[in-house]
């Protein structure tokens, strides 16, 4: 079932390969940077042939943040029924053209094509070209070459948990291949980390739980896993992740900053503290009540209308007095409304 992918694999890995050292690119600082560079542009080739999975990718991220303020009405309107929630949800979905299966994808595409990788490099051992037994379309000379391809002395074909015995037929010291594997594994988890806070922070944590959890299981439980399962990785599979991740890094980079996540009001900044509500959303603290401040509302006054008699007129006669006291000459409100009488005076 996965032969198709073993042999796509080691075809992109070989041509690249064969372009290196027909380029005169061979060893030096005691690594066969032929294959190094091989590894990465196979890197380059698949995310270059995924690129249209990657912008369906942020398509429906941005479709799905768009839509997280009518989630949070059905959330209301369906509260303690969730068949009918689930089902609301899903036809909001179809209407609007969004799956979050989407958001998956391009990780989802890239597992068979890293378990090829791995599968390929595990079976780099010595001698076995001695028997006849080649990989997917390799020659004897380039399976030799292989097996025996190193980064700064420690083969691309080794791990953290290489035995000694292997490594010895390969030509290497268990020191040496330790060092540059932990090295590299510490690469590969700190990028992992910084590739999915990257994105974090641009979108905001999430405040329904369940897309909460996948960020924290993205954000921290895979760089955990990694440094368990990645001292049994090969050393060039360490490599195609950590060019892998790079490559994310420039990539995401590129997109956030030139097509913006829109703001939403349901996705919490990063570096907040997520607000503990209760039932009816009130904000909780230690477990009790948290009594926030009434705002005083100041009252208003309605403007006069056109037309209408002063409210308090002896001020006004007060004003028009003390206004005279200052050389002004005061004035009679009754005069001032009475045109005829002040004429015939």
């Amino acid at each position: 079932m996965m032969e198709w992918i073993y042999f796509s694999i080691s075809w992109v890995l070989l041509k690249w390969h064969s372009l290196f050292s027909w380029m005169g690119i061979g060893e030096w600082l005691a690594t066969n940077w032929d294959w190094i560079l091989a590894t990465v542009f196979l890197v380059l080739t698949i995310r270059g042939v995924l690129f249209p999975v990657f912008v369906k990718q942020i398509k429906s991220q941005r479709a799905m943040q768009a839509l997280q303020p009518k989630i949070g009405e059905l959330r209301e309107k369906h509260k303690g029924d969730r068949v009918a929630l689930q089902q609301a949800q899903m036809e909001l979905m179809r209407t609007e053209g969004a799956n979050p299966l989407m958001g998956c994808l391009p990780m989802v595409v890239q597992i068979p094509v890293f378990l090829g990788l791995f599968h390929v490099l595990r079976h780099l051992q010595p001698h076995m070209s001695d028997h006849g037994k080649t990989l997917y379309g390799w020659t004897i000379s380039q399976f030799d070459k292989a097996v025996h391809a190193k980064l700064f002395g420690a083969p691309i074909a080794a791990s953290f948990r290489s035995s000694a015995s292997d490594l010895a037929s390969m030509h290497a010291t268990s020191l040496n291949v330790r060092i540059v594997a932990g090295v590299l594994v510490v690469i590969m988890i700190a990028t992992t980390y910084l590739t999915q806070r990257q994105m974090i922070r641009k979108t905001g944590w999430a405040t329904e739980p369940t897309q909460l959890m996948i960020q924290r299981l993205m954000l921290y439980g895979i760089p955990v896993g990694l440094l368990v399962s990645g001292t049994i990785f090969p050393i060039g599979v360490v490599i195609y992740w950590v060019t892998t991740n790079l490559f994310s890094l420039g990539q995401q980079y590129y997109v956030l900053r030139k097509f913006p996540p829109p703001v939403n009001a349901n996705m919490r900044p990063m570096g907040t503290k997520a607000t503990k509500t209760d039932r009816n959303g009130a904000p909780v603290r230690n477990g009790k009540a948290v009594k926030t401040a009434t705002p005083i509302v100041k009252p208003t006054v309605a403007p006069p209308k056109v037309g209408a008699k002063p409210v308090n007129p002896k001020k006004r006669n007060t004003g028009n007095a003390g206004n005279a006291g200052n050389g002004a000459k005061a004035t009679n409100p009754a005069k001032a409304a009475n045109p005829a009488k002040r004429l015939s005076s």
